[in-house]
């Protein structure tokens, strides 16, 4: 072989390994002839839809980051809980109104403290036959002039507009409540002649001792007609209202057995209604079963023709029983804390309600106080009566006395209706339910996105005031975001969240950064779609 082939030239050499070092160079930052064809043969991984999911977070939480609207003070979230559980809807005068107090706890206990003014009855002057006796209500029904239901329908609308406006919501939410623990319908057969007077008695006593509450809603025409007891004899005693009274009322279910039921049925005759003629209530001594009696531990010889001494102390008994205690402890806190029921804050509450005589104010105070009812913040959703009274409020309605069926004091009663349930007619003497379940259907859902559409867009028209829709704007001249951030305050008390300015964007068309003032089209066409986002969201259903 020739030395030429043996060693290259020095010109040779040096292009031989400047070619050697590039090729070294180029193996590190390109791929090989057969990975480029691997690669063409099976292109780039796919991002997986959690990875797409993750870009698309980022890119959204970018776009909608919230902003702070720090003018527009809200509640701290303490306060928002027990005003939103003990009121119909929080206001910007109502959440004033706290902060002047001192804060919620000061707040509430004010109101507890508001004696009852019997001039808070008001609102009767609106329906005229509210006034009227029962022998006159029905006067007119056999007359065919109105019907005793249609005045049923007047309870109806006076207690949903008095939960819209009154200046003392605790009081309202507490007559609710007992109104649904001693429920008596107005749709039942003629006791509308007298449910008027029923559920201002128990509004009179609401905030009293249980004791008194107990005897005046038990022995009153409208529960003695509703349950039976109207028309109960020795001889033929009604055990209707001698149940509900143990099982509802009082015990509650398993603490009282079927002989229990019979001796209080028998010690509850004679307390009569003079039906269908002139609808006076009157005891009938004899119509009083006489002989001995036993509930539970409770035993009287009953050898008194005149058994009224009887029966008050009867209730009297039942009303300071423990198993009493646990009961409205626990629909207590099934209506103000949790659909799931702590037994140790039934027991303390119960305790507190024995020691104090049947008092409710004291319970409610160690109620709002509790750790369980504290960590219950948005555990509860808006029922339907609620749903409306807020939304009248918080589109800052001013109802005015109706003229006409079509009036919104009227059609409140109707808009109730529309979401599943109408004021005051549950048909069972057990109550309307409280839980989240019955409230949260796809069926309600709907009926409450329908309403807020047609409250947001003005309706009902009649009657009725809602705040100008350029009121709502703070300042002359700001960004979108800030606008969403001002309007959550004031209608949630809370800032708003991305969720929240993205749905607000969607429903309008609007940008973040889009600039709103009075003359904004936002004011007209778009209004409607941004107040029912506000008032669909899940802010404002749990509470």
């Amino acid at each position: 072989m020739s030395s030429d082939l043996a060693m290259p030239s020095r010109r040779r050499a040096l292009r031989l390994a400047g070619g050697a070092a590039t090729a070294a160079s180029a193996s590190v930052l390109l791929p090989s002839p057969a990975d480029a064809a691997r690669r063409r043969a099976a292109p780039d991984r796919p991002r997986t839809l959690e990875e797409d999911d993750a870009r698309q977070s980022r890119k959204r939480r970018r776009k909608y980051r919230p902003a702070r609207y720090r003018a527009t003070p809200v509640l701290s979230v303490q306060s928002r809980h027990l005003v939103n559980r003990f009121s119909f809807g929080i206001t910007p005068q109502l959440a004033a109104e706290v902060r002047a107090a001192g804060g919620h706890l000061a707040w509430f206990d004010r109101q507890l403290a508001t004696p009852y003014d019997a001039r808070a009855r008001g609102l009767a002057d609106w329906w005229p036959d509210l006034h009227l006796s029962a022998a006159a209500i029905f006067k007119r029904a056999t007359m065919l002039d109105r019907d005793t239901l249609e005045v049923g329908y007047d309870i109806g609308k006076r207690t949903v507009v008095r939960r819209i406006v009154s200046p003392t919501p605790v009081l309202e939410v507490m007559t609710k409540f007992w109104e649904n623990l001693l429920h008596v319908p107005i749709a039942a057969d003629n006791v509308s002649v007298f449910r008027a007077d029923y559920g201002e008695q128990i509004r009179a006593r609401a905030l009293g001792r249980y004791d008194d509450l107990l005897k005046t809603a038990v022995l009153h025409p409208a529960m003695l007609m509703y349950l039976g007891n109207a028309g109960s004899t020795k001889a033929h005693p009604n055990e209707n209202l001698g149940r509900e009274l143990l099982e509802l009322h009082t015990l509650g279910v398993g603490h009282h057995t079927e002989d229990d039921v019979k001796a209080s049925a028998r010690i509850l005759t004679g307390w009569r209604v003079k039906l269908y003629s002139t609808w006076e209530p009157f005891y009938s001594e004899v119509d009083h079963w006489t002989g001995p009696v036993r509930v539970r531990d409770f035993a009287d010889d009953n050898v008194a023709a005149d058994g009224r001494d009887l029966t008050l102390r009867f209730l009297s008994y039942l009303s300071h029983h423990p198993d009493t205690a646990r009961r409205i402890a626990t629909k207590l806190v099934r209506t103000f804390v949790s659909d799931q029921v702590p037994k140790a804050l039934v027991e303390r509450l119960a305790a507190v309600y024995l020691a104090n005589d049947t008092q409710i104010r004291p319970v409610l105070r160690t109620l709002v106080r509790s750790p369980e009812f504290k960590k219950a913040v948005d555990q509860k959703v808006r029922d339907a009566d609620e749903d409306v009274a807020a939304s009248y409020r918080l589109l800052g309605a001013r109802i005015s006395r109706p003229r006409s069926d079509f009036s919104a004091a009227n059609q409140v009663y109707w808009q109730v209706a529309g979401l599943g349930l109408a004021p005051l007619t549950w048909p069972r003497p057990d109550g309307p339910p409280v839980d989240n379940a019955a409230w949260s259907t796809a069926t309600r859902v709907l009926a409450s996105v329908s309403l807020h559409w047609e409250m947001a867009g003005g309706w009902p028209e009649d009657d009725v005031t809602f705040a100008r829709r350029t009121s709502y704007l703070p300042q002359k001249e700001m960004a979108f975001r800030k606008f969403v951030d001002h309007l959550s305050r004031v209608l949630l008390q809370r800032p708003s969240t991305e969720d929240l300015l993205h749905a607000c964007c969607l429903a309008t068309g609007y940008r973040p950064t889009t600039r709103v003032t009075k003359r904004s089209d936002l004011f007209r066409g778009r209004w409607q779609k941004l107040m029912t986002t506000f008032l669909d969201s899940p802010a404002y259903y749990r509470h």
